[in-house]
């Protein structure tokens, strides 16, 4: 008898159970937004804090410019040097061979057109010669010719400013460099945001150490549209001077930014960051292999040599090409390169860059 009770209860259990399931399948089907509701929330992606600019209508695919050896084979520019002229990327392409981007970074669909100098010297970039918003007239012209160029990777102006300078005064602190005032750093975060830019703070060291200029820079990073450059060959052991002497930084300090950087977008839900690191001879960077981009973070090596532009090119495959980091960048001067290279020669470069810098 006591068998047959418990089978008994056993039973009616198990119908309950069922029509308990029964009604919660029916509320669910009743109300979808209820069980919507119950899901973890997915983390938003923070919306890009820029704006490239759209190709004009006749713009014509960089592939179709070019001749069936163009596409095969690197600009006999960079060939100067010598080695296998056949492209290690295709044409136009801007990540670097065995190269991966992990990031939803500014550097993955797009070209850089930037800028550079600051607001206290007209010797050292035009960002120094034009007033704000004259400034922004003539990077937009040339930013839209790259975009013109290469259509498949519309370009975004971009902003590099020096915001800590180096000198041959060593300084009230003995760092040999001081820092652009807070106002200024804002009046160019504020002018980019105005026209959909992109700002590069760049730092040169001294002195001092990467880190403690890049976290003297913090609150202006944690800015969705603002990114880090760093300027190798300023930074100077104890009893040098830059300018006088070369220096150079060690790939290990530059990691460190970028994984601070990392951090920093990821505590903060920001968009995506890349780190620029200069480089213009061999010397001004040790240990290129530390420099690694994370999952948020991407990095461009920018060769900056001034001159001869064939000899310029070759460098590029010297210290970029054949030493890759993620991407390239290249610089332009405006008064000391011979001839200055138009928009539809950089692009054509192995691997195109993903950020030309003017000066």
């Amino acid at each position: 008898m006591k068998k047959i009770t418990w089978l008994l209860v056993a039973a009616l259990f198990i119908l309950l159970l069922g029509a308990c399931s029964q009604q919660t399948s029916k509320e669910a089907e009743e109300n979808p937004e209820k069980e919507e509701e119950t899901q973890p929330e997915k983390k938003k992606e923070p919306e890009p804090p820029y704006k490239a600019l759209e190709p004009s209508e006749d713009a014509v695919p960089l592939k179709e410019t070019l001749t069936e050896e163009e596409l095969q084979n690197m600009p006999e520019q960079q060939m100067a040097l010598g080695g296998d002229p056949a492209r290690a990327v295709p044409a136009g392409e801007t990540l670097a061979k065995d190269m991966e981007d992990k990031t939803n970074g500014p550097l993955k669909d797009h070209r850089l057109v930037a800028y550079y100098g600051t607001p206290q010297s007209a010797n050292m970039g035009i960002l120094g010669t034009l007033e704000p918003e004259e400034f922004m007239r003539q990077l937009k012209e040339q930013t839209q010719a790259y975009s013109d160029a290469d259509p498949d990777r519309p370009a975004i102006p971009t902003i590099e400013l020096i915001t800590t300078m180096a000198h041959r005064d060593p300084g009230p602190d003995g760092t040999y460099v001081s820092q652009l005032p807070d106002e200024k750093i804002e009046e160019y975060v504020k002018l980019a945001e105005k026209h959909d830019a992109i700002v590069l703070l760049d730092v040169q060291l001294g002195t001092d150490t990467v880190m403690n200029q890049v976290k003297s820079l913090e609150k202006w990073l944690k800015h969705p549209n603002v990114h880090l450059a760093i300027d190798t060959e300023f930074q100077v052991d104890e009893g040098e001077v830059p300018g006088e002497d070369l220096g150079q930084v060690d790939g290990q300090e530059v990691q460190e930014a970028v994984e601070y950087l990392s951090q920093l977008t990821e505590e903060n839900n920001l968009p995506d960051k890349f780190v620029l690191v200069h480089q213009f001879t061999e010397h001004v960077l040790t240990n290129k292999d530390a420099i690694q981009p994370t999952d948020n973070v991407e990095v461009a090596l920018n060769f900056d040599g001034w001159g001869n532009s064939i000899d310029k090119m070759a460098l590029y495959k010297k210290y970029v090409r054949d030493k890759p980091s993620q991407y390239g960048g290249f610089k332009i001067f405006y008064d000391k390169d011979q001839p200055v290279l138009t928009p539809e020669e950089v692009v054509k470069m192995d691997p195109s860059p993903a950020i030309v810098n003017y000066q």
